[in-house]
């Protein structure tokens, strides 16, 4: 098993409860919109298929994850499942592609999210989307707890979260590999999130494509 395995195994099962996601429905709901039908879907990140269970419907999924006990909830959905540390490399997936790659609170989580977002251009297929979403780290709310020198409540209290990005970072990133990038602010300020995303958004949800 290697330390990233043993690392997020204990910290899903003693911080993540079965089923737990962060703005699930919100999500949810934005991701099978976007997914459509008919479509061969990479999930990557994709722990138990909490996220997951709301795009599956007439789509062929492929749910990848790092954590063998939340793969094993996912696979009873009756998704593809494979165990899979990101950091690595993809040869297992070399010969397949995707219409859609979803990577739903999975950026903050990785040392170097641009390799990462290089491999997923790779497996797209042309007109593919990349979507997903990070925690907004520089909202006007965390900016201000960490003035007050404050953790809780923002993403830098999670330890598996190891890069932290803005709205105009994200954006800066992905434009990088995507000639078409869109950030879309969700959370409990629901119109001053869309309209200033930067600023009162809680999650940064983005939709990549050429």
């Amino acid at each position: 098993m290697s330390s990233s395995q043993k690392i997020y195994e204990q910290h899903h099962e003693n911080s993540r409860q079965v089923g737990f996601s962060i703005l699930k429905k919100e999500r949810g709901e934005l991701l099978a919109k976007l997914i459509g039908s008919g479509n061969e879907v990479l999930d990557i990140g994709c722990r138990d298929g909490a996220l997951t269970q709301y795009f599956m419907e007439g789509n062929k999924i492929l749910g990848v994850d790092v954590d063998r006990k939340a793969l094993a909830r996912a696979s009873k959905l009756g998704i593809e499942t494979k165990l899979m540390d990101l950091h690595n490399d993809w040869a297992d997936l070399i010969d397949r592609s995707f219409d859609r790659i979803v990577a739903g609170e999975v950026l903050e989580h990785l040392y170097y999210p641009e390799e990462i977002i290089k491999k997923v251009r790779l497996q797209l297929k042309p007109g593919g989307l990349f979507i997903g979403s990070v925690p907004n780290a520089f909202s006007l709310k965390n900016r201000l707890r960490y003035l007050i020198g404050q953790k809780k409540y923002t993403p830098l209290s999670d330890p598996t979260h190891i890069n932290h990005f803005s709205s105009f970072e994200l954006k800066n990133i992905l434009e990088k590999y995507f000639k078409n990038v869109r950030i879309i602010g969700l959370g409990r300020y629901k119109k001053l999130s869309k309209l200033f995303p930067g600023v009162f958004a809680f999650d940064l949800f983005f939709i990549a494509h050429n």
